[in-house]
C-alpha cells in the first residue's frame, strides 16, 4: 500500500475548493468601524436632505395658498360684480317706480307730463354721479385730506367712503353759522353800543328778531365780564373753596341759559316770559336792580295769591268772592324743571350785574 498516495489523497480531499475567479469587480467589504469625517459627511447629507424636503414642502404649501387666494379673488370680483349688477338693477328700478309716481301725481293735481328728455337727463346724470374713474375718485379723496385707499378696500367701497365724506361736508355746509361765545349760537350779535333792548315787546316779528339778536348779545357780554372777574382773581383764591364755587356757579348759570337762547334761536320764547325778560334786562342796562329785581319776581312767582291764613269764613258764598283772585297770574318757576333753571340762572346774572355796574342810586341796591 503506497501511504504517499493515501496522504495526497486525504490531503486533496479536505482542503476546501477555491471559489472560480469572476471579472466584474465584488464591492469592498463593509466597515465595522467609522471615522469622524466619515459621520460628520453623513450627518451632513442627512441635513441637506432635510433641508431640501422642507424647501419642497413650503413650495407645495405657498403653491396651494397662492390657488386659493385666486380663487377668492375671482370669487370676490364675481360677488362684486354680481352686487354691483343688483345695486344698478335696484337704482333702474327705483327711478322707474319714481317716474311712475310722479307721472301719477302730476295727472291727478292737473299737471303736463313730463318730457322724456328730462327724464333721461336725469338718469344719465344720477349714472356719472354713480359711475367715477379711479383717477378722479384718487384725486377728490386727496382733497379731503383722506388715504386714496384702505387695507383690505375694493372699489365699491373707496367709493362709499368717498360718499359719505361728500354727504358729512354738505351736512357741514347746510348747518347754520354759529357765532362764538359762552353759548354759540346761530343768532348773530350786535355791538355793544345797539344792546338796549326796550321795555316792552314790539308787535312786528322783525322788531322780535332784533330783540333775540339784543338778547342773546347782552347775555354773552355779561358771561364774557363774568369770566373775565373771575380770572382776574389771585390763584390763592381761585383754589379756596369759595373760589371754585364761583367758578362753578359761573359754569352752571351758563348751562342753565342755554335752553333759553335756544328759544330765541327757534323763535318759541313765550311772550309770558318774554315781556318780563325785557323789563329785567331793561333794568339791569339802566342799572335800576330794584325794578329789574321786582320783575324777576313777577317772572318767577307771578302774583297769584299763597294760601296762607283763613281764605273762606263761613259757609255761605258771597257776592264778589270770585273777585279777589281776577288779577292773579300764575308764575313759571314752577312750570318745568329747564324753565326753573334758566330763571335762576336770570337771578344769578342780575346779581353778578349789581357787582359788575354798580348803581349811582343807592336806593337801586338790591338787599
Amino acid at each position: 500500500m503506497d501511504f504517499a498516495a493515501l496522504l495526497s489523497a486525504e490531503i486533496s480531499r479536505n482542503q476546501a475548493p477555491t471559489p472560480p475567479s469572476s471579472t466584474s469587480a465584488s464591492p469592498p467589504p463593509a466597515k465595522k468601524y467609522l471615522s469622524k469625517a466619515d459621520q460628520e459627511a453623513a450627518r451632513e447629507k442627512a441635513y441637506r436632505d432635510d433641508l431640501a424636503a422642507q424647501r419642497r414642502a413650503q413650495e407645495a404649501k405657498a403653491s396651494a395658498k397662492r390657488k386659493r387666494d385666486e380663487e377668492d379673488a375671482a370669487r370676490d370680483r364675481e360677488r362684486e360684480e354680481k352686487r354691483r349688477r343688483l345695486a344698478e338693477e335696484s337704482r333702474r328700478r327705483r327711478e322707474e317706480q319714481d317716474a311712475i309716481d310722479e307721472a301719477r301725481r302730476r295727472k291727478r293735481l292737473g299737471l303736463p307730463p313730463l318730457e322724456d328728455g328730462k327724464s333721461k337727463d336725469r338718469s344719465a346724470d344720477s349714472q356719472e354721479s354713480q359711475e367715477i374713474p379711479e383717477e378722479e375718485l384718487y384725486t377728490r379723496l386727496r382733497s379731503f385730506n383722506e388715504p386714496i385707499t384702505l387695507f383690505g378696500e375694493s372699489a365699491s367701497d373707496r367709493l362709499h367712503r368717498y360718499r359719505r365724506l361728500q354727504r358729512a361736508l354738505q351736512s357741514t355746509l347746510d348747518e347754520p353759522k354759529k357765532y362764538p361765545g359762552p353759548i354759540p349760537t346761530t343768532i348773530e350779535p350786535v355791538p355793544e353800543s345797539d344792546m338796549k333792548v326796550p321795555p316792552t315787546l314790539p308787535s312786528t316779528l322783525e322788531a322780535r328778531q332784533y330783540i333775540y339778536r339784543q338778547l342773546s348779545s347782552y347775555f354773552n357780554l355779561l358771561f364774557v365780564e363774568w369770566s373775565t372777574t373771575l380770572a382776574a382773581r389771585s390763584p390763592d383764591v381761585k383754589n379756596s373753596t369759595s373760589g371754585r364755587q364761583a367758578s362753578q356757579t359761573l359754569t352752571a348759570t351758563i348751562t342753565s341759559l342755554r335752553p333759553l337762547i335756544a328759544k330765541l334761536e327757534t323763535n318759541t320764547l313765550e311772550d309770558s316770559i318774554l315781556r318780563p325778560l325785557l323789563e329785567i334786562v331793561c333794568g339791569m342796562q339802566e342799572r335800576r336792580y330794584v325794578d329789574a329785581n321786582d320783575g324777576y319776581l313777577r317772572l318767577s312767582i307771578g302774583k297769584a295769591a299763597w294760601p296762607i291764613g283763613v281764605t273762606m269764613v263761613g259757609i255761605h258764598e258771597r257776592s264778589a268772592r270770585e273777585k279777589l283772585h281776577e288779577g292773579d297770574v300764575q308764575g313759571h318757576i314752577m312750570s318745568d324743571e329747564v324753565t326753573r333753571k334758566f330763571l335762576q340762572g336770570i337771578k344769578r346774572c342780575l346779581s353778578f350785574a349789581q357787582t359788575r355796574w354798580a348803581p349811582e342810586d343807592f336806593g337801586q341796591v338790591m338787599g
